[in-house]
């Protein structure tokens, strides 16, 4: 029995820090570049001749000027107001597979060799990164079963945007385009599906769970039609509980003459255990920065994987990575490709980082991944609903896959603490906020852990006992939990209103100077 520290005294740091646009004086430089020489001005010609008049500043741009020791400082402070997965047990991030990215990966992402690639180099040159792309995609064939693969996407919601762009090429090219105009999808799957659809056009039609907690299997007969262009579907959704009547799904859109795809962002569960094609699956998709390791934090760096079968290979993103026989190159001659997602290739950085954790483990250590993950599932869930005020609907008694929806309704209804305020408080224990984003909240007071295999059980009876300590604060000085957080570097609770009013939210320095200059924010 490992040594297990419940509820840690933990303070994080709070740094009374000003936006680095703020800081410094005119003249401070951290290095001071030598000027070109007259023989190197000579070579290079002047900027004018270098640089098109329509890209050239008409004045400097206003840049902060700092030494070395003032910006390390700057950023040394604000990493110590941050919480991550190399610093606290991220087990609350249910849905985005919060794991540990091995240090090896990381030295991989971080060699010269790499990092000094620039993406406009010449094929002949990057020969290297460009065989790791391509076995990226070998590997993501056999892992899925399907025929081909596209690594243009920057992310999961790119990927399946790209999925939903191939699903109209398709039908199109049928002649079927304007009559297929309907997309199917669960409330549980992951918003960008029905996102991704309405975006390009479709009509969207949402299944809702039954009541054991899977999409209503005689709702789908009921929407299906000659109007349906594809189901889009997450297996386990959030939930945790897995559909072992997929097939049945597949089968039935089919046969109404639609395509099926399986959005498989988090393939944590069933590493191994399953694959999409197996399932009758025409496209999945993944998110290479998830259960392939990559850190997904502060939105990004992602990287998507659209995976086709063989009918729909044509129409994938380009370009593609090609081999012939003896050198690597893109393919962009592709008449029949949906087109290009965005500029180069993919996101290499998460890419390597793919290609590594794929080849540490090994078809046998993949399949451990997802076997451990629900392993440490089911016993996260039995140790937690221990937890006064805690429950997990739908689907009573069934083992749950790598992660569950549970809720505090019952707590709720009690004592007035909301899941927003317990997440707020997890925080003064030293854990990062959990996972919060399930609107529609089908399920009331949400709570979606995720333990994956990263964590031993010491890390979650560490775990369970902070959310133990805050179910006893709630129901003895509740006003203490909806006060949180105090420990933390951000004091003061952040308003929603103030993420989603769009005449207070600035996304950039420049965005917000701009905002803060009108003359109705200047008199506040």
């Amino acid at each position: 029995m490992g040594y297990v520290k419940k509820n840690r005294d933990f303070h994080e740091a709070r740094w009374d820090e000003p936006f680095i646009m703020e800081m410094g004086n005119p003249g401070e430089r951290g290095i001071l570049a030598p000027k070109a020489s007259e023989e190197v001005k000579k070579l290079s010609g002047s900027l004018e001749e270098l640089i098109p008049a329509n890209l050239r500043r008409k004045k400097a741009p206003k840049l902060p000027e700092l030494s070395q020791m003032q910006v390390l400082r700057h950023y040394m402070r604000l990493s110590q107001e941050t919480i991550g997965t190399d610093i606290n047990i991220d087990i609350g991030l249910g849905t985005c597979t919060m794991k540990y990215s091995p240090k090896v990966h990381e030295q991989l992402v971080r060699m010269e060799k790499f990092q000094e690639l620039h993406p406009c180099q010449d094929e002949s040159t990057v020969q290297g990164i460009l065989e790791i792309m391509y076995q990226d995609e070998q590997y993501l064939k056999a892992i899925s079963g399907m025929d081909r693969v596209s690594l243009k996407p920057a992310g999961g919601s790119q990927a399946i945007f790209a999925n939903v762009q191939t699903i109209r090429a398709y039908f199109e090219e049928k002649g079927e385009g304007d009559q297929r105009n309907e997309i199917i999808t669960t409330i549980l799957s992951h918003p960008a599906n029905p996102g991704t659809a309405a975006t390009l056009g479709y009509k969207v039609i949402t299944l809702y769970p039954d009541e054991n907690g899977l999409p209503d299997i005689e709702a789908l007969k009921a929407a299906v039609s000659e109007h349906t262009a594809a189901l889009m579907i997450t297996n386990p959704e959030d939930t945790g509980i897995y559909n072992d009547r997929i097939r049945q799904f597949v089968d039935i859109v089919h046969e109404a003459g639609g395509l099926c795809v399986y959005d498989q962002a988090n393939l944590n569960g069933v590493f191994g255990l399953t694959r999409a094609k197996d399932a009758g699956f025409d496209m999945c998709h993944y998110n290479l920065h998830k259960s392939f390791s990559s850190p997904h934090g502060c939105q990004g760096p992602g990287a998507g994987a659209q995976c086709v079968s063989e009918k729909l290979a044509k129409y994938v993103a380009s370009p593609t990575v090609e081999f012939d026989g003896k050198k690597y190159y893109l393919n962009d001659n592709r008449p029949d490709s949906i087109g290009r997602l965005r500029a180069f290739y993919g996101v290499p950085s998460v890419l390597i980082r793919a290609y590594a954790y794929i080849r540490s483990l090994g078809a046998d250590g993949m399949k451990q991944i997802a076997e451990l993950s629900i392993l440490n599932n089911n016993y996260l869930i039995k140790k937690l609903l221990e937890t006064k005020g805690l429950s997990m609907p739908f689907a009573k008694g069934r083992f749950r896959m790598e992660q569950a929806r549970l809720s505090w309704r019952e707590l709720t209804e009690e004592t007035g603490v909301t899941t927003d305020d317990i997440c707020r408080r997890i925080v003064d224990y030293g854990f990062q906020d959990y996972f919060t984003s399930h609107h529609p909240r089908v399920l009331p007071e949400p709570f979606t852990p995720e333990p994956v295999e990263t964590y031993s059980k010491d890390d979650m009876d560490e775990y369970v006992a902070a959310f133990a300590a805050i179910a006893d604060e709630a129901y003895t000085d509740p006003e203490l939990v909806k006060g949180a957080p105090y420990k933390a570097a951000l004091g003061a609770r952040i308003q929603e209103e103030c993420l989603t009013d769009w005449s207070r939210f600035a996304t950039t320095w420049r965005a917000y100077k701009k905002h803060m200059n009108r003359p109705e924010e200047q008199e506040k």
